[in-house]
């Protein structure tokens, strides 16, 4: 599995707004300013000195505020001057210099981008943006829900940044799994013993969110087919990035078999039915129950 698939069945990415994930620190945006593929990203620092542009995206107008960049070499040179610069001719190299970054942003907002004039100020509250590649721009952008539902899609979100792949998600460590008849499920007492072969000859998996199941084999879609599990008693979590190694051909380090008298529960379809621990029974391992199972 690909970390965006990882990532696209989890509910709270899955049913994220495009607000929130145009919000997280992880959010970016491949794009290509000219020939030259680069990243569009959020920049933690606001830019003190921008040109702030009247634009409009096809019929919605917006404020743009350039930054002074080495990206555009001629509005540069007349950066430290452009006070003194005719409006008509700061717009004609803008125009001229930007051109790249002016269709670049056209094509991440897939809208139009028409240049309207200069403002004499930005307004309050837009985005701090950059883009980072051979030449960085910074720039900011006052958003509307237009362009956070098109910025905001889940496809844009990068998942080697640290905010994803340190997330932790519910998991559990299961060393084994049976039928078992609803009958001899509830006559099962303090004292009873249920073998556990699997335990020393299958390694334990890894049951993340009740969604996937790590392995040996590495990480696939898991689905709770109603059968007795046995898990460690525990709670565990594991992170994301763990998850998304898996799907790469280094093995996933794997939790060791329990050892006797480990405490372990018995769960079915998500609820835990018992809890007891690990014995050793004629050479065997076996599970016993220490209370009664849930009713």
């Amino acid at each position: 599995m690909k970390p965006i698939e990882i990532l696209s069945a989890l509910p709270q990415w899955a049913k994220a707004s495009p607000q929130n994930i145009f919000s997280s620190p992880a959010w970016t945006m491949p794009c290509r300013l000219g020939d030259n593929p680069c990243m569009l990203r959020h920049d933690e620092t606001r830019p003190e000195d921008v040109l702030p542009l009247a634009v409009r995206f096809e019929d919605e107008d917006h404020t743009l505020g350039l930054t002074d960049s080495p990206a555009f070499p001629e509005l540069h040179s007349v950066w430290n001057a452009r006070a003194d610069v005719p409006e008509q001719i700061l717009l004609a190299l803008v125009e001229k210099d930007c051109g790249a970054f002016l269709q670049l942003l056209e094509n991440a907002a897939r809208r139009q981008l028409k240049i309207v004039g200069i403002k004499d100020s930005g307004p309050e509250g837009c985005e701090c943006l950059k883009l980072d590649g051979d030449a960085p721009v910074s720039f900011t952008l006052d958003l509307s829900p237009m362009l956070v539902e098109t910025f905001g899609q889940l496809r844009n979100i990068d998942t080697g940044h640290p905010s994803i792949t340190d997330a932790t998600i519910a998991a559990e460590v299961e060393y084994a799994s049976f039928a078992l008849s609803a009958a001899e499920l509830s006559s099962l007492a303090p004292g009873d013993a249920l073998l556990l072969p699997e335990i020393g000859s299958l390694a334990p998996h890894i049951v993340a969110d009740g969604r996937f199941v790590l392995s040996e084999n590495g990480l696939a879609p898991w689905k709770d087919e109603g059968l007795l599990r046995v898990c460690a008693a525990l709670p565990s979590g594991i992170t994301l990035g763990t998850l998304f190694n898996a799907t790469e051909d280094t093995p996933p380090q794997m939790p060791q078999p329990p050892q006797e008298n480990a405490p372990l529960k018995l769960v079915r379809f998500g609820k835990t039915v018992a809890h007891g621990h690990l014995i050793n029974l004629a050479g065997q391992p076996a599970f016993t129950p220490d209370t009664p199972q849930a009713t």
